[in-house]
């Protein structure tokens, strides 16, 4: 099994980022303030107005540690990789099965399922534990809707129609998600607001959308896979479809519940955001707060449904691009998606 290995994040604007010997170094105003190991980095996320040294660029290509590039408000605007290094006979047949029709329904079918029953678990998680009756039924309510439309995925003729199903699903999963936050947060979800999110909730969503992304793209590229040729989300130039594909199943347990955590636990304050016009983001402090829970939750370990052996969270996206590269090679008959239990 891959190790898990560290993603660097780096928050503070104008640092400045250079490798000596082994080691990736920051430098602020002139001043070294870090010094990591390169073989405990897998990643390095920028954040703001940073520069590096292409002396550092040429040391992270060679050693396969992926460079991602996000304003400071979260939008992600470019990756630099080293020489691509996936089996091209994988690739192949990734791409040879995008244009099997039946192929692509069965697959798409699986995230879809995994993406709603898990955001039914969700639910039914809040709904156990809600203190309130008639918030607990409401909850129950939607989660018995959601049962229903994962049921009707195998009525579905085309991905198209799937996909109608999957935003409708979508639809009736964020109908509940302010029953889900806690009434003495202060914050209030509304209804899902992207590019821009319109408030706090969403803003925090977003961010860790954009975390999880990276994190899959990583994994699929590992693997060997390309992340671009995906099967749900349509094919776009320098879109990572596949990437988005993959990361469904995994939105609701990894993001969404953290979300959820991060306001109920009253983690996060109204201080640690910033508005530009209209717009919602987290600033320097609440992102180094959602990235610390994030870089911890990724620690944890679970026992793997398919698999039935402990893994740490962090590894998910990776052992799911792993499953889903044994069906391209035939060692497995379908894609089983990540339920969590």
């Amino acid at each position: 099994m891959k190790r898990l290995l560290e993603t660097m994040y780096v928050l503070t604007a104008e640092s400045y980022l250079y490798h000596r010997n082994e080691n990736i170094c920051v430098s602020i105003a002139g001043e070294e303030k870090a010094s990591v190991p390169a073989h405990l980095v897998d990643s390095i996320v920028f954040f703001g107005k940073n520069t590096l040294s292409t002396s550092l660029i040429g040391f992270c290509s060679e050693n396969h540690i992926t460079m991602s590039f996000l304003d400071s408000n979260g939008r992600f605007y470019g990756r630099v990789d080293g020489p691509v290094s996936g089996n091209v006979l994988l690739r192949k047949r990734q791409y040879d099965s995008m244009n099997d029709t039946e192929f692509s329904m069965q697959l798409v079918r699986s995230i879809l399922y995994g993406k709603i029953c898990n955001s039914k678990n969700l639910l039914m998680r809040h709904a156990r534990t809600s203190k309130d009756e008639k918030t607990a039924n409401d909850l129950y309510s939607v989660a018995e809707r959601l049962s229903i439309q994962a049921r009707s995925l195998k009525n579905c003729t085309s991905v198209d129609s799937m996909r109608g199903q999957e935003g409708a699903a979508a639809t009736t999963y964020f109908s509940a998600f302010d029953a889900m936050l806690s009434s003495t947060s202060g914050f209030r979800f509304e209804t899902r607001s992207r590019r821009p999110p319109r408030n706090e909730v969403n803003a925090v969503l977003s961010f860790l959308y954009t975390q999880l992304a990276h994190d899959t793209r990583s994994a699929l590229e590992t693997v060997g896979l390309d992340p671009s040729a995906g099967y749900l989300h349509t094919l776009r130039p320098g879109r990572p479809s596949f990437a988005l594909d993959l990361m469904e199943e995994l939105r609701a347990p990894l993001c969404d519940r953290m979300t959820l955590t991060l306001f109920n636990r009253g983690q996060l304050a109204q201080q640690d955001f910033q508005t530009d016009m209209d717009a919602v983001y987290l600033n320097e402090k609440g992102r180094k707060k959602v990235l610390t829970a994030w870089r911890t939750r990724k620690q944890e370990e679970i026992s793997h449904p398919f698999l039935n052996e402990k893994i740490p969270i962090g590894l998910i996206p990776y052992v799911q691009a792993m499953l889903f590269a044994r069906v391209l090679r035939g060692d497995l008959d379908c894609y089983p998606p990540f339920l969590w239990r």
